[in-house]
């Protein structure tokens, strides 16, 4: 049965779990609520690093006042051993009255088992409150799960006229200073950031999360068939402070390879298809690694071939008040459309002015 408050109290919990976005991979990021006689006694969200989970996180608040509660998590409580003891026998042992969890966890050691163990021990379990919610919420680990790669967001930061650069190749800055800041908010709230090849060359990027504070670091990656990205730039000169994934391909010299080891980087060998790394094998080698989402910024050849493949998930775009022209380097490389049927296409979700600039996002249309 669901009462009046359970959306509310399903509400604070979604809130509580988003402080987790970006740091608890390869977990989900999950919230947790837990009220006694109609008080919050309880909060608790997943821990960076994945640890502790949320329901644990909350009992130790809550304490003695846990026993006969209403406990309130955006995810199906987790039944097995891993690095730690499962939530439900947290729950059990805290002699709570009722769970309410939003959505399913369809891992295979979970899914519907922390249900039947919670009613086996005699706690009411409902489930479904918020549900639509929870799985946009938990949406890069329910893909990680069900498909085995991360949520892709891909960013564009563009001129009026869809340009990214001038002929020259200068960029900095199209946008304005308060769009630039969302999305290094943006980036914070991602496993990690993920770049072209091209880019890394054009831009020496740091990809960092900067002017946040204390914000903790994605994982920074880039797409580099060859390898061919300065060794002494300035992702080379971090990659022993902030970590660095590099994607190759078999063509990568040992040489370069081995450098980029000894400078701290990781390396994930990918096949390649043309002159590209295969998208798909890309974000399968991704999500094995344990990312759940992965914010890509370009480069345009790098974007074509995620949007080619119908890989991108949201599309996240900046619009500024001025126009490049046709000499300008525009946004996405090539796609090789001959018809508008083939275009990847995306729905509208929000729109709003942010300085200067307009900001747009766009999730995936369902294939019709």
């Amino acid at each position: 049965m669901i009462r009046a408050h359970d959306a509310r109290f399903m509400a604070l919990a979604l809130s509580l779990g988003a402080r987790g976005r970006g740091r608890v991979w390869p977990n989900p990021a999950v919230g947790c609520v837990i009220v006694n006689a109609g008080r919050i006694v309880g909060r608790g969200w997943t821990q960076d690093g994945g640890r502790p989970h949320a329901e644990p996180h909350a009992l130790a608040q809550a304490g003695d006042a846990a026993r006969g509660s209403d406990v309130y998590v955006s995810l199906e409580p987790c039944a097995h051993h891993g690095k730690t003891p499962p939530c439900t026998d947290a729950l059990v042992a805290a002699s709570v009255a009722r769970v309410v969890y939003a959505c399913g966890d369809p891992d295979p050691r979970v899914a519907g088992k922390g249900a039947e163990i919670l009613r086996a021990a005699g706690i009411t379990v409902k489930s479904g409150v918020m549900e639509a919610e929870a799985q946009a919420a938990h949406a890069g680990f329910l893909k990680r799960v069900a498909r085995g790669q991360p949520r892709i967001t891909l960013k564009l930061a563009t001129a009026f006229d869809g340009r990214i650069a001038t002929a020259t190749g200068e960029s900095q800055w199209i946008t304005g200073p308060e769009a630039r800041r969302a999305v290094h908010a943006i980036r914070a709230r991602h496993d990690a950031v993920l770049v072209g090849a091209g880019t890394a060359r054009a831009d020496d990027p740091m990809l960092t999360v900067r002017g946040m504070g204390h914000a903790h670091q994605p994982v920074r990656i880039v797409a580099s068939r060859r390898l061919d990205i300065p060794l002494a730039g300035k992702l080379a000169t971090s990659a022993a402070t902030v970590p660095l994934w590099l994607c190759h391909g078999p063509d990568a010299s040992a040489e370069l390879r081995n450098a980029w080891l000894g400078l701290g980087a990781r390396l994930f060998e990918i096949p390649v298809v043309g002159r590209q790394l295969e998208p798909n094998s890309l974000l399968n080698a991704l999500g094995a690694a344990g990312l759940t989402s992965v914010f890509c910024e370009g480069g345009g050849a790098f974007a074509a071939s995620l949007l080619h493949s119908d890989q991108v998930d949201e599309l996240i775009g900046y619009t500024a008040g001025l126009a490049l022209g046709a000499e300008g380097q525009p946004a996405i490389g090539a796609l090789g459309l001959s018809r508008l049927a083939e275009a990847p296409r995306f729905s509208l979700q929000s729109i709003r002015q942010i300085g200067a600039d307009i900001e747009h996002r766009w999730l995936r249309s369902p294939t019709p």
